[in-house]
């Protein structure tokens, strides 16, 4: 499976139009590829909050009609990372928006619709203004040569919390798709609860980050994919824009699995 993961690198002096034109011509270029994959909140950036509800769009916007495009235009699945959506109804904590991921397929149509469970900002910041998602999404995707993988959906903060990969992998997901906009002074964490989050699931985990800085936050970077035994495939060890093209054996996860079959084990 050839997977494109775009680490997005942006300032707060480039408008959400520009930038949506931008990130859209940029996944035009990406055919070839079985999918692309961006970071999370890259229109709206995911610091500055100020912004969220100036640009939250409905999930029929002119975000993912761009997306729908441009995924159209690839011929590829796209995992387009996430947006702020703008509820149709106030949700049980009494917000209007959400941190939503779109999945597109290669025609354009919506494949699937992930909203971040876990919110972060420790009472500010998203738990103040966002609805958090309660539905873990796990979802077949086309893989190359006729042959499909279980991906399950997940978004930055969700890394901490290992109970949503659980039950992602219980699902049968082999794959971990965790776009993000996680600043460099965790980037160290970044890094490392990606390779445990796929070496406890036996899982290869895609995780796509941003660079750049925005509402005077340096981004991480560090954009990567590790293995199921936990090694890192590919890694973009760097805050700055870039596109990784990494080849993935699915094979190997299976393969790794029935060799040394810990998942098995499990008692609780």
């Amino acid at each position: 499976m050839r997977i494109a993961l775009v680490q997005l690198a942006y300032g707060d002096d480039e408008p959400f139009e520009a930038r949506v034109d931008r990130v859209a011509t940029l996944v035009a270029e990406q055919g070839g590829h079985d999918l692309v994959v961006l970071p999370e909140l890259w229109a709206p950036t995911g610091f500055d909050y100020r912004r969220w509800d100036g640009d939250a769009q409905p999930l029929d916007g002119s975000w993912a009609r761009a997306m729908a495009d441009a995924a159209r235009a690839a011929g590829t699945t796209l995992h387009a990372g996430s947006f702020v959506e703008r509820l149709p109804d106030p949700g049980s904590d009494g917000h209007t928006l959400a941190n939503t991921s779109l999945v597109f397929g290669a025609d354009g149509s919506l494949l699937a619709t992930y909203r971040k469970i876990h919110r972060f900002g420790f009472g500010a910041g998203e738990p103040r203004l966002m609805e958090a998602g309660e539905d873990v999404v796990v979802l077949d995707l086309l893989a190359g040569g006729g042959a499909t993988v279980r991906a399950g959906l997940s978004t930055c903060y969700d890394l901490r919390f290992p109970e949503l990969y659980r039950r992602q992998q219980e699902a049968g997901a082999e794959l971990l798709l965790v776009p993000a906009a996680w600043p460099a002074a965790r980037v160290a964490h970044w890094t490392l609860l990606g390779r445990a989050r796929a070496v406890e699931n036996q899982a290869v985990v895609v995780q796509v980050n941003t660079g750049g800085t925005h509402a005077r936050t340096p981004m991480g970077g560090h954009s990567q994919v590790v293995t199921a035994a936990g090694d890192i495939l590919a890694e973009a060890a760097h805050p700055d824009e870039a596109v990784l093209s990494v080849d993935v054996d699915l094979s190997a996860t299976a393969a790794y699995r029935e060799a040394f079959p810990v998942l098995s084990d499990r008692r609780l």
